[in-house]
């Protein structure tokens, strides 16, 4: 699909139609937004602006030098962008945004908050899109605020999933299965935050890069009354990537914590197992005697040697467990 974006004396043309169809109706359209193109939408908009589209798979390269370079008056700028986070199907997907004089053009396959939350902006806000790299770089703030959103919450998951965790570990009353029930859901939760911290981590490296280099060639590239924009966005970037660092520490470190507590439990059931069978030894040890049967035993012929035996029996598995109790171990 192919939305085009134009703003004529301040009102705003919006145009979602396949093909050249859209770029056919809004002449000269200050931002191209290509959601999984066709190759026929990418012939027109080559055609129009004269400049080559990165395919799907030359957006996915990783070298600095395929994802952020210049041709002629055009840059191109790759990065990896969070989505899918309302659904909890977390991915990365590559967005490509080709900047000219004139127009923007973005390439994406996938949706992310941002870019719907932006283009409903726009709608109520054309001066948003008045020249193309203010509607990057307003695109980059909303990416932004986007990830602070997203790193806030993770940030008060994570704070529900270790008081869940320790809490669970201090209540010993509780049955064993609810306390596993809980450590299960804080590792699912921790694990989810892990993931949701990486991949942003991955989207405010992406868009550090990108910021660098267009600073790098800001007096081509970004207008003069834009140009402040830049450097507020690297300042929120860079707080940004500090927290989400610290927020994947802190993961870390309560995931360690949470494995250690499953840890303890589980070494409490086999301390469990272990003095039950040490207090079974010395009975197993009588039964086995006794059991046999020679015909040179005399207790065999004594009324009271059954009772004897089972009395023997029970006292011998009390005593290690009454010494381990005065020891501790219990």
């Amino acid at each position: 699909m192919m939305t085009t974006w134009t703003v004529q004396n301040g009102q705003l043309l919006l145009h979602e139609r396949p093909g050249e169809a859209a770029l056919a109706v809004a002449q000269r359209p200050v931002w191209i937004d290509l959601v999984s193109p066709t190759p026929e939408e990418v012939r027109a908009v080559q055609q129009e602006l004269g400049v080559e589209i990165p395919t799907r798979e030359e957006m996915q390269e990783i070298e600095s030098s395929s994802r952020l370079y210049r041709e002629g008056d055009a840059l191109f700028l790759t990065a990896p962008f969070l989505h899918g986070v309302e659904t909890g199907e977390y991915g990365s997907t590559a967005i490509t945004f080709v900047l000219t004089g004139e127009t923007l053009v973005t390439v994406r396959y996938a949706t992310p908050k941002a870019f719907s939350v932006f283009a409903v902006r726009a709608q109520r806000n054309p001066g948003l899109l008045a020249s193309p790299d203010a509607v990057m770089l307003h695109l980059f703030e909303q990416v932004v605020d986007r990830l602070a959103d997203i790193l806030e919450r993770i940030g008060a998951e994570m704070d529900r999933a270790s008081q869940l965790a320790f809490r669970t570990a201090r209540e010993r009353t509780k049955a064993a299965t609810v306390k596993d029930v809980d450590l299960k859901d804080a590792l699912l939760t921790l694990g989810q935050v892990g993931e949701v911290t990486t991949r942003a981590s991955e989207t405010l490296l992406g868009l550090s890069r990108i910021l660098t280099f267009v600073g790098a060639e800001k007096a081509a590239a970004v207008r003069k009354e834009n140009q402040g924009l830049i450097k507020t966005l690297v300042r929120d970037v860079r707080s940004l990537a500090d927290h989400a660092n610290f927020l994947n520490n802190k993961a870390q470190f309560l995931l360690d914590a949470v494995l250690g507590i499953v840890n303890v439990e589980q070494n409490a059931i086999i301390k469990t197992f272990t003095v039950v069978s040490v207090a079974l030894m010395p009975p197993t040890l009588i039964a086995s005697i006794y059991g046999m049967n020679f015909q040179v035993m005399p207790e065999l012929q004594w009324e009271l040697g059954y009772p004897l035996a089972l009395v023997l029996m029970v006292v011998s598995a009390v005593l290690p467990i009454y010494y381990f109790r005065r020891k501790g171990w219990l």
